[in-house]
């Protein structure tokens, strides 16, 4: 490869740093997103989760991504946790009550950026008609150039919550944990123009 070549080369591969060097609205990627969660069962076994549906934006300022924000909805309908019973009853007014609280959703209110890409989100989830703040901690990636030309990054997020905060009641933390572990991965992707 000679020198003009491996230019080219750097230079195609730095575009999209340097074109977004400011503030940009990325897309989440539902297809390649995961919205997960985990919830001690009878004190022994940690019981995960999924949601499958789900959409959401994400202004990402490169300059300062303390001016950076994210909102997310998803389908509350969409739970799954590879077991229908379990998930008609987290379904039902005894958990999510779907039915009446179709979509939960994530707001956030401040991001804190910390060394090689780490991330502080927080911001206010509503589920089941309750708004809680919730925290989130991780990092984001740098940005990448994919095989179809999008340009793409990603956002590894986790934290935790008590579901009765939410009026998620049900059952004693004997049988239920209180305390629900999130896990989210998420892609994102630029609007091309």
């Amino acid at each position: 490869m000679n020198r003009t070549t491996r230019i080219t080369a750097l230079a195609l591969a730095l575009a999209p740093a340097l074109a977004f060097g400011q503030a940009a609205t990325w897309n989440i990627d539902p297809s390649h997103t995961r919205a997960g969660f985990s919830v001690k069962h009878l004190v022994i076994s940690d019981v995960k989760g999924d949601f499958d549906k789900l959409s959401g934006k994400a202004q990402v300022d490169e300059a300062d991504l303390s001016k950076s924000s994210v909102e997310v909805t998803i389908e509350a309908s969409s739970i799954s946790t590879r077991d229908e019973k379990r998930d008609n009853h987290l379904k039902s007014p005894d958990f999510f009550d779907v039915a009446k609280f179709p979509t939960l959703t994530f707001k956030s209110t401040k991001v804190v950026a910390g060394k090689d890409g780490a991330l502080t989100v927080t911001g206010d989830l509503t589920m089941r008609g309750v708004t809680k703040p919730v925290t989130l901690e991780g990092s984001i990636t740098n940005i990448i150039t994919d095989p179809q030309g999008n340009t793409r990054r990603g956002v590894s997020v986790a934290g935790k919550l008590n579901r009765k905060d939410f009026g998620v009641s049900y059952g004693p933390a004997a049988i239920v944990g209180d305390e629900v572990k999130l896990d989210i991965q998420a892609e994102l992707v630029l609007p091309k123009k």
